[in-house]
C-alpha cells in the first residue's frame, strides 16, 4: 500500500510518503489510521483529529469506512480551511 501525506500531516510525520504491508486485521480507511497513530508520537500527533481528516482511496474522497487493500494508494489529508 502507498501512502501519501499532505499539509500539516506530512509536516508531523516527516515524509511525504512511505509504501507499507497492509496490516494483518487492518480493513478500513479508519482502522488504517487507528494502526498509523500508534507508530509513534509524530503519527499519533498527525492523526489527533481523525474525525476531522479526509481521505482519498486511489484518487476517490472515501469515509471512514471505506475497505482498503495492498494494492490501494491511499492519501491522507489534514482539516482545511478556507477564506
Amino acid at each position: 500500500m502507498n501512502l501519501v501525506y499532505f499539509a500539516l500531516i506530512r509536516e508531523n510525520i516527516g515524509k511525504s510518503s512511505q509504501s507499507i504491508d497492509l496490516p494483518e486485521g487492518v480493513t478500513t480507511t479508519g482502522e488504517l489510521i487507528d494502526h498509523l497513530s500508534t507508530l509513534g508520537d509524530n503519527y499519533n500527533a498527525a492523526f489527533a483529529q481523525s474525525d476531522l481528516i479526509r481521505i482519498a482511496v486511489n484518487q476517490e474522497y472515501v469515509g471512514l469506512d471505506h475497505p482498503v487493500t495492498d494494492r490501494d494508494e491511499v492519501a491522507i489529508f489534514p482539516p482545511m480551511t478556507g477564506g
